[in-house]
């Protein structure tokens, strides 16, 4: 466990929690929005739902061992989806083992009976870069995760806008290519099953990239090697990008968002990712309305699922 030792108000305090198929990340986070006790542990993804919970039991416990923990009032989770927010059930696509999994009500019980906020993972980063990030100050905005799975969520009015279930804005399973291949959602041609990191990686080495000497065939070393020139790498991130834009130019067309934030880790591609982006979005963003479109990077990084499921908690 990591404690920051910044002192102030404990107004506004909450425990967050960030779950993912990589790792389970939780904080305690103050109303300024500074994370003053941290806590993580990887996603046992391929167990059994018990395991997963355990792991998220063992964050917990480590959070309560601060003494910041008695003046945490209320608990934010932003999960990888799909989430159920009415029932405060969880599916994550790549957590298999939690299927309509009751995680509302086991963090309740295992926080004492605090209340308990459930949002997707999308959703947090939203709420996250419109309180301290990007979309600071923008009435309507979309806010997408590009990492092992491609979220999203929406600002609308002013407003975090989760929608009745907490998915409001997922924008990695809008459709963008009726003919595409089949995704893990059930669904085909997916925003998700063209962009997301691994299928970046996956893309490249079908078409013929290969690994450097030390193996990684991840999307940061596709994109590695597309800043070196390397066409299929290039063409990999153009793909994505495509499929992005897309999506981003149809909920632009829908309801009329100004700027679109792109965070997660495939987001930190920089240019070899935001370079075809924006000039795919010339192709599909071609109504008045939102041809003025901005695409930005996230500022809120790494600690963006945090700071949401904490604003999602005190909202």
């Amino acid at each position: 466990m990591q404690t920051d030792p910044a002192t102030g108000p404990l107004d506004g305090l909450v425990a967050a929690l960030d779950i993912g198929g990589t790792k389970i990340a939780g904080a305690l986070v103050d109303g300024e929005g500074r994370i003053r006790v941290r806590s993580q542990r990887p996603t046992p993804a391929r167990d059994d739902g018990e395991t997963v919970m355990g792991a998220v039991g063992d964050v917990l416990a480590e959070l309560a061992d601060s003494p910041l923990w008695e003046a945490a009032g209320a608990v934010g989770i932003g999960s990888a989806g799909p989430v159920d927010a009415y029932r405060g059930t969880v599916s994550p696509v790549n957590v298999p083992g939690w299927r309509d999994f009751p995680l509302v009500e086991r963090v309740h019980k295992a926080t004492g009976g605090r209340p308990v906020t459930l949002v997707g993972d999308g959703v947090a980063m939203t709420a996250a870069e419109h309180w301290l990030g990007a979309a600071r100050g923008h009435d309507n905005a979309l806010c997408l995760v590009v990492s092992t799975g491609v979220g999203g969520g929406l600002v609308l009015g002013g407003r975090v806008h989760p929608g009745p279930t907490g998915n409001a804005g997922h924008i990695g399973h809008m459709v963008v290519d009726m003919d595409g291949e089949p995704c893990a959602c059930g669904g085909r041609g997916c925003v998700e099953r063209i962009a997301s990191g691994p299928h970046i990686a996956r893309r490249a080495l079908e078409n013929g990239w290969r690994p450097g000497p030390d193996g990684d065939a991840s999307a940061a070393a596709v994109a590695a090697a597309a800043r070196a020139g390397d066409p299929v790498a290039v063409a990999s991130f153009e793909r994505a990008a495509q499929a992005l834009a897309a999506g981003i130019a149809a909920t632009a067309t829908l309801v009329e968002i100004d700027i679109a934030v792109v965070g997660g880790g495939v987001a930190g591609a920089g240019e070899v990712l935001f370079a075809p982006l924006r000039r795919a979005l010339t192709t599909y963003a071609t109504l008045d309305f939102v041809r003025n479109l901005t695409v930005v990077p996230a500022l809120t990084g790494t600690d963006a699922g945090l700071l949401g499921a904490a604003a999602a908690a005190v909202a």
